[in-house]
């Protein structure tokens, strides 16, 4: 217990640590004392940097890294699978596809007009995943393998849009490469309601979670109710998804590598493992994000070319691990 607890705080100073990070790295470096000079005097050289770039795209990153870090965590657990993100599901592609369709066909730009398209998108295929999965009988197997259908059908359906539409494919192409250059501060402020909310539901789950790793019955047993909790669950993760999505486009790997790397010091007990998430995720999240403008300089690479460059070679190590551990 003390350990663990020891760890959370351990985390939190290193997500602390890679903010300090994010607003001092860049195109200009930013020394720590001009770091302060920008976030406290108006009246400094580095203060609309600092409060119009960096500052932005830094809360940005720490509330889509949580979202995702957390929604990667419940996915993982609802369907007992190691291997599952978000995007197992289709509510990346969902979100994703539903974005592109508005600023293809309706010219829609701009979070606030993201955000519907990106909630409907995720919502849809959520509900659309849980009845081909089978109900209120739906299982892992099945809700992975209806999540996996529809989100291949999504991604084809994207790339088809951005090669038929020259004319708005340039946003879309930025979009949909996962980013967080173009963060403001009414995109932040609109997408941390629905962040905070995917973010109680989830943390409200842990327990219920953790008896439905046992089984239907033996969760029942315990007091828990399987259908119920199914629900609940992709509720929080189509509130995390959608918001994140909508925000910074499709990233990911990230609620792949972090809640895996957090099973090996937390083990399984959810309750100590999302909110491990939570903290951890921005530092994948905003490590990512520094490390793009420091290796693209004088441009930078884009946080989802990042992470994708990350997560592919951890991808491939893991499933190698459990193919070498079950022979």
């Amino acid at each position: 217990m003390l350990l663990r607890a020891g760890g959370l705080l351990l985390a939190a100073g290193l997500l602390l640590l890679v903010l300090a990070l994010s607003i001092a790295v860049g195109a200009k470096q930013l020394s720590p004392s001009e770091v302060l000079q920008g976030l406290n005097d108006p009246g400094s050289a580095t203060y609309s940097v600092v409060h119009e770039m960096r500052l932005p795209r830094t809360v940005l990153g720490l509330i889509a890294g949580a979202a995702l870090g957390l929604a990667g965590g419940v996915m993982q657990a609802l369907t007992r699978n190691p291997l599952a993100d978000p995007g197992l599901l289709g509510i990346n592609g969902g979100a994703a596809a539903a974005v592109v369709t508005a600023i293809s066909f309706f010219g829609v730009s701009g979070y606030t007009g993201y955000i519907g398209f990106a909630f409907a998108g995720a919502a849809a295929v959520s509900v659309a995943v849980y009845a081909v999965g089978g109900g209120r009988g739906a299982t892992p197997a099945r809700l992975a393998l209806a999540g996996t259908a529809l989100n291949a059908a999504l991604i084809s359906y994207v790339n088809a849009v951005q090669l038929l539409d020259t004319a708005s494919l340039d946003r879309m192409r930025f979009w949909t490469v996962g980013s967080l250059a173009r963060a403001q501060d009414d995109t932040n402020l609109q997408a941390l309601p629905f962040v905070l909310a995917g973010v109680l539901v989830a943390l409200a789950l842990a327990r219920p979670l953790n008896a439905l790793a046992l089984g239907d019955d033996a969760a029942r047993a315990l007091g828990s109710r399987p259908e119920l909790t199914r629900g609940a669950a992709i509720v929080a993760v189509t509130l995390l998804c959608g918001a994140a999505t909508a925000a910074c486009g499709p990233i990911v790997f990230v609620g792949l590598m972090v809640p895996h790397m957090v099973r090996s010091l937390t083990g399984p007990d959810l309750r100590w493992m999302l909110p491990y998430c939570a903290l951890l995720a921005p530092v994948l999240m905003l490590g990512a994000d520094v490390l793009g403008r420091v290796l693209g300089r004088p441009a930078e690479l884009q946080v989802g070319i990042v992470t994708v460059v990350l997560g592919g070679p951890f991808f491939l190590y893991f499933v190698r691990r459990r193919k070498v551990a079950q022979a």
